[in-house]
C-alpha cells in the first residue's frame, strides 16, 4: 500500500477531534515533515484561526495579507523556502467538493522536493476536507475554530442551515456569503445538486434576530421538505408558502427567488417571490434580470405561484443579492444600488466565484465606510460552463 493511501486511510480510522494530530504524525512518518497546521477560513472570510484545543491561543492570520491566505484564494498551492531553518513550506488549501474550508501548511526539510510532492499533499488536503466535513457531525472542534467571535443565536441557526461557502461541479461553480457573519438572521441561501438538476434558493425572511431565524428556518425546512418529495419549483414556492401562512397567519413571510437549472441543456426555471433580484453577465456586459414579481411567501393563504424561463450560455455568470446588499448608504447617503453592483461585477469579473460573493461586500464596505451593516446582506454567484465543463478551480 502505498503512502498516500496509508495517511488517506489514517484520517478515515480517526475520531472526529484528533484529526489533525493523526495527519501531523503520519505527514511526519511517511512524508518526512518537519511540522504540520490547519488553519480554517473563519465566519466572515477574513482570518484563518489555527485549529487547537483552545480556540484563539494563536494569533488569527489574515485572509488577505498571508501566504496562507493567499493558498486559499490562488489557483495553485503557495511554497516559500526558508534558508535560515533550512526548510520549505507548502500553503494548500483544504477543501470538501470544491469549498476551501482552510489551508493545510506543511513544513519539510531543505532537500525534499515539495513541488514534486504536490500532487499527493493536494490530494491528502481533498482527504482531510472530506474528513472535516463529516467529523462536523461529531464534534465542535471545528466549529469553535471558525470562530473569531462569539456568534448570535439567531446567526448559530443561520449558519447551521447552510449549504457551504462553495460547491463546484464540471458544469457549474457557485460560491455564497452572509453578512454581518456574527450576527446575520434572516437571510439565506441553499443549494441541491442531482443527475440532472442544480436547485438555488435565496431566502430573506423579514424581522430580526431570533424571530427572522426562526422564519428562515421553517421557509428553508418547507423548501426542502418538498424538494426532496419531487416537487416541481411553482410547487415548493406553492408549499412553502402554506407552511409558512399556517404559522404567521401573514404576520410574517420570506422573500424568495427560486431557480432550477437543467444540467444539459443550461435552461433556467425561476419563481421570484420578493426582493431578491438576479444579475446576468455575459460577455463583459451586465444585465439585471426581470422577471414577474410574485407575492412573497406566507403573505396570504393559497398562493399561486408560477415559473419563468431563461437560459444560460457556458461562459455566463448569475449573481443573486438581496436588499441588504443595495440599500446600505454612503457618507453621502447614496445608497449602493443597482449601478454600484454592477460596478463591483465587472471589476471582479476574473475572480472565480466562490471569491465573488466577499470581493462585492469589500467593496460595499469601502462605499458606506466604517461600522457594521444594519440589515442582512447576502450574495451568491453562479459561473455557469454547460454540459461539457471547464477546467479549473472554483
Amino acid at each position: 500500500m502505498d503512502r498516500f493511501a496509508v495517511v488517506e486511510r489514517a484520517l478515515r480510522a480517526a475520531a472526529p477531534h484528533a484529526l489533525m494530530d493523526v495527519a501531523t504524525e503520519a505527514l511526519r512518518e511517511h512524508y518526512d515533515a518537519v511540522d504540520a497546521e490547519l488553519r480554517l477560513a473563519d465566519y466572515g472570510m477574513r482570518s484563518l484561526q489555527l485549529v487547537e484545543p483552545v480556540p484563539l491561543t494563536t494569533e488569527p492570520l489574515p485572509i488577505h495579507g498571508s501566504p496562507q491566505g493567499r493558498a486559499l484564494r490562488a489557483p495553485e498551492p503557495v511554497v516559500l523556502t526558508d534558508r535560515a531553518t533550512g526548510t520549505v513550506t507548502v500553503h494548500l488549501p483544504v477543501c470538501a467538493r470544491g469549498d476551501r474550508l482552510g489551508v493545510l501548511s506543511v513544513t519539510l526539510p531543505g532537500s525534499t522536493d515539495a513541488v514534486g510532492l504536490l500532487p499527493e499533499l493536494a490530494g491528502l488536503c481533498e482527504a482531510l476536507g472530506h474528513e472535516i466535513a463529516v467529523a462536523d457531525r461529531d464534534t465542535d472542534l471545528y466549529q469553535r475554530a471558525r470562530r473569531a467571535t462569539r456568534l448570535t443565536v439567531a446567526a448559530e441557526m443561520q449558519w447551521h442551515l447552510l449549504p457551504g461557502h462553495s460547491f463546484r461541479r464540471h458544469e457549474f461553480a457557485l460560491g455564497a456569503h452572509l453578512e454581518p457573519a456574527y450576527s446575520t438572521s434572516g437571510d439565506n441561501f441553499d443549494w441541491s445538486v442531482s443527475a440532472e438538476h442544480l436547485t438555488v434558493t435565496v431566502t430573506n425572511g423579514m424581522g430580526e434576530g431570533v424571530e427572522a431565524a426562526l422564519l428562515t428556518n421553517l421557509a428553508v425546512g418547507a423548501m426542502r421538505n418538498a424538494r426532496r418529495a419531487g416537487l416541481g419549483l411553482a410547487d415548493q414556492a406553492a408549499l412553502t408558502d402554506q407552511a409558512v401562512y399556517a404559522h404567521y397567519r401573514g404576520s410574517a413571510y420570506v422573500s424568495t427567488v427560486l431557480l432550477r437549472f437543467e444540467l444539459a441543456t443550461g435552461e433556467v426555471e425561476i419563481v421570484e417571490a420578493g426582493s431578491p433580484r438576479a444579475w446576468l453577465c455575459r460577455d463583459a456586459k451586465v444585465d439585471n434580470l426581470v422577471f414577474d414579481a410574485q407575492l412573497p411567501l406566507g403573505m396570504f393563504e393559497d398562493t399561486h405561484y408560477v415559473t419563468e424561463h431563461f437560459r444560460v450560455q457556458p461562459g455566463d455568470r448569475l449573481l443573486l443579492a438581496t436588499d441588504g446588499v443595495y440599500e446600505p448608504l454612503s457618507r453621502a447617503a447614496e445608497p449602493f444600488g443597482d449601478h454600484a453592483l454592477a460596478r463591483s461585477l465587472t471589476a471582479n469579473r476574473l475572480l472565480p466565484p466562490s471569491q465573488v460573493p466577499s470581493a462585492v461586500f469589500r467593496d460595499l464596505a469601502v462605499h458606506r465606510g466604517e461600522g457594521p451593516l444594519q440589515d442582512d446582506a447576502l450574495v451568491l454567484c453562479v459561473d455557469w460552463y454547460g454540459p461539457e465543463g471547464r477546467d479549473g478551480a472554483a
